[in-house]
């Protein structure tokens, strides 16, 4: 345990001296952020960029706040399973590790609701300019210069209108945006346009109107998704925190001094260990989900 502590003045030390006295904590999230933006995936440092410019990125408080809030679970956890410092630590550090995990989940949640809207705003305003243009590249055009739309899905309609002009026909715009926007609304929309460019359907108002409402329904059904995992998100959690404490109602039947006896015993610690690492997984499974894409299939 000494030697723990030891450990951790001498980190402090070397690195308050070469960081000239500036803050250690600000020089640690200082090397944390360089060496991530050093080997981030490149379509992630553009999921935090928009998340940045959305206004919706955590402050350094709210990272702060996660860091107390997680080390004190997993400390007061860990030491009711084990009593044991060496096991509170590793805990402790093991669950501070997985905050930008979480971070990345929460920044994939609001970019593909960000994505989601987005199309939704080029789906219905598309069918609208096609009504009045009868024109499917007029459209697109009317679309990219109402200014309806934000960068990543405004740059992608600019590729389409240019694909479209260089090819003399639409196909390969669309199977372009088909295959970087996955939604249903979007193939089924883009098949329709498809159909009518092709056939040179005349009367085309009663389909466009039909797929307005299909898209409606889309829309709705995934916002009550959204409601639905929100509501699933909050018991999850608790009923998942709820599992850790399992423990306790052992300790109770047992005693505490039988059950600090039995955790002399190697593949007791060994069956808790287990314990808790399934429900870490367990919670973070249920995170995944309730973060997954929204509207895509």
């Amino acid at each position: 345990m000494e030697l723990i502590i030891l450990w951790i003045i001498g980190i402090y030390v070397v690195s308050y001296r070469q960081n000239n006295g500036e803050n250690v904590y600000r020089f640690f999230i200082t090397q944390v952020k360089d060496t991530y933006d050093k080997f981030a995936p490149y379509s992630y440092k553009e999921v935090r960029e928009k998340v940045k410019s959305l206004g919706q990125e955590f402050t350094v408080r709210q990272y702060t706040s996660q860091v107390i809030l997680f080390a004190v679970i997993a400390g007061g956890i860990s030491y009711l399973y084990f009593y044991n410092i060496l096991a509170v630590i590793f805990y402790v550090l093991a669950s501070i590790a997985f905050i930008p995990y979480l971070a990345y989940l929460r920044y994939q949640k609001i970019y593909s609701e960000f994505i989601f809207e987005q199309i939704q705003i080029y789906t219905t305003n598309v069918i609208m300019e096609f009504t009045t243009t009868q024109s499917y590249v007029k459209s697109l055009e009317g679309v990219r210069d109402s200014g309806i739309l934000e960068d990543p899905v405004l740059q992608d309609v600019k590729i389409m209108i240019e694909m479209s002009y260089q090819n003399g026909t639409i196909d390969e715009s669309i199977d372009f945006f088909n295959e970087k926007y996955p939604f249903y609304m979007v193939k089924n929309m883009n098949q329709l346009f498809l159909q009518i460019t092709k056939e040179g359907a005349k009367d085309s108002g009663e389909a466009l109107e039909n797929m307005s409402q299909d898209i409606d329904a889309l829309v709705e059904g995934v916002y009550r998704d959204q409601a639905d995992r929100k509501n699933f998100h909050k018991r999850f959690i608790t009923f998942g925190l709820a599992l850790f404490l399992l423990v306790m109602a052992m300790q109770f039947l047992l005693g505490t001094d039988s059950y600090i006896e039995l955790l002399d015993i190697w593949y007791v610690k060994l069956v808790l260990h287990a314990i808790i690492w399934i429900n870490c997984f367990f919670l973070i499974s249920g995170e995944k989900y309730y973060n997954d894409d929204v509207g895509v299939e």
